[in-house]
């Protein structure tokens, strides 16, 4: 068996391809071998894990749904609401798969459990995908708990050789990041290539190049709820472009490494410390004031950590 070692989108494909399966027989082969565990045991414990994502849904489309902060819910059951009386202007599969990343995201607001995919504030992105395709496709859930192993190998990869971390590279290394993953499963779930899955992975990321991190008041909700339905519509756009053919003229790893470098270019300010981009608008500090009960601008630094400086 080929080595992974994460380094690299084209050393998964490599050894998918010299294996002749999936991304994610692989890549879970090689996890047991590596944990001194059976592959179902751990497939098991990956299961948990997607049943945990299934099991945001309803919480997170409850009518009454209110984050800690009263920023946010309540978006997902307007939009299933709509997807489910067939107003959905994109149909089932588009429409379903947004009001899932929303719900997952709105759940995470209100403090509920989620799985981070990779990251908290992504967390809607990849279970929205595959759990549409589960729900509209007729995927099984062996196979859509499979898929999670491949994005998993994606988002290893990026982490290893980028970052995850708004703080670090800004929303397009969290939400960018967790598309790229999503499309990366809904690849393989349609029966892509591996070789397709590296040109979704590509796509999905260079889409979302220079996405800067601006939390509203510095928590995750604004307008980090509304990117992971972003994201998720994203990674469909990059599967299904991969899909057809439609490869990326620029190499995954390339793109990997063009998100690292536009990350570390990115000024402070828009690397989640809630001083700029849409955390700064008037309507923002506002909402900030809202919560806080001071202003961000008004010396409230000592009372609030995620103030700005004056």
């Amino acid at each position: 068996m080929q080595q992974l070692d994460y380094k690299s989108i084209a050393g998964l494909v490599d050894a998918a391809q010299a294996a002749g399966e999936a991304v994610s027989a692989v890549v879970l082969r090689q996890q047991a071998a590596e944990l001194s565990q059976s592959e179902e045991q751990v497939y098991q414990e990956m299961l948990a894990r997607y049943r945990v994502m299934a099991g945001c849904i309803g919480p997170g489309c409850a009518p009454d749904l209110k984050s800690t902060s009263g920023l946010t819910g309540g978006g997902a059951f307007k939009v299933r609401r709509a997807v489910e009386a067939g107003r959905s202007l994109t149909g089932s599969v588009l429409g379903g798969a947004l009001y899932r990343a929303l719900a997952v995201s709105e759940l995470n607001a209100a403090m509920g459990r989620v799985v981070a995919a990779p990251t908290a504030g992504s967390c809607g992105i990849l279970p929205a995908a595959v759990l549409t395709m589960q729900a509209e496709k007729g995927c099984t859930e062996r196979a859509c708990v499979l898929s999670l192993f491949t994005a998993s190998a994606v988002g290893m990869v990026i982490a290893n050789t980028a970052t995850l971390a708004g703080a670090e590279g800004g929303c397009q290394a969290e939400c960018g990041s967790a598309a790229a993953m999503a499309a990366a499963a809904l690849v393989e779930l349609w029966g892509g290539s591996p070789a397709q899955l590296a040109d979704a992975v590509a796509i999905a990321l260079k889409n979302v190049l220079g996405l800067v991190c601006d939390p509203v008041a510095g928590l995750v909700e604004i307008p980090c709820i509304k990117r992971n339905a972003s994201g998720v519509a994203g990674a469909f756009v990059a599967a299904e472009l991969a899909l057809a053919g439609m490869g990326s003229a620029i190499p995954a790893d390339e793109v990997i490494w063009a998100m690292k470098k536009v990350g570390e270019g990115m000024p402070a300010a828009l690397k989640e410390t809630a001083e700029g981009g849409l955390a700064a608008t008037p309507t923002a500090r506002a909402l900030h004031q809202r919560v806080f009960g001071h202003s961000p601008a008004a010396g409230g630094c000592a009372a609030c950590s995620s103030c700005p400086k004056p």
